[in-house]
């Protein structure tokens, strides 16, 4: 599937907000929220997580639409990466140790803004890198080698 790649900024701006907010309060329950929606996209796709249901229903009808769309699976495999730092956020506060969800919230933050305000999406460049690193693998390993072992 394809999307429109102003989505995925304007859902990391409400992120980059969210987050920020969570680190001044310090809201385990506002950082779970925040791993919800980032499930949402991981497992569903962009078009049911929430800050993409608000783009499509409120921003794209203003904006008309995109000179060109680009693949999904890169932005899904970002929202998993933020993900997995809201969830070790999460349990970092629960578990009483305030500098692992200060530390996993920050850099969770830190990609959001990134994407916000400079459209360069962490979790999309790691996608891409771990696809050409398994095709680079998979060129090298000759087709036969798992026959021959």
């Amino acid at each position: 599937m394809e999307i429109d790649p102003r989505a995925p900024r304007f859902a990391a701006l409400i992120t980059t907000v969210v987050l920020a907010v969570v680190l001044v309060t310090g809201s385990v329950w506002l950082l779970a929220a925040q791993a919800v929606v980032f499930a949402v996209g991981a497992v569903f796709g962009l078009r049911y997580a929430p800050y993409g249901v608000l783009y499509r229903r409120l921003i794209r009808p203003r904006l008309g639409p995109p000179a060109e769309l680009e693949p999904e699976a890169s932005a899904r495999f970002a929202q998993a990466v933020g993900l997995a730092f809201a969830v070790a956020g999460v349990g970092g506060y629960a578990a009483g140790l305030a500098w692992l969800g200060m530390a996993a919230t920050a850099f969770a933050l830190a990609a959001a803004f990134l994407n916000a305000a400079f459209a360069l999406c962490l979790g999309c460049e790691m996608y891409v890198l771990i696809r050409r690193i398994r095709l680079a693998r998979r060129a090298l390993v000759p087709a036969n080698a798992d026959k021959e072992a």
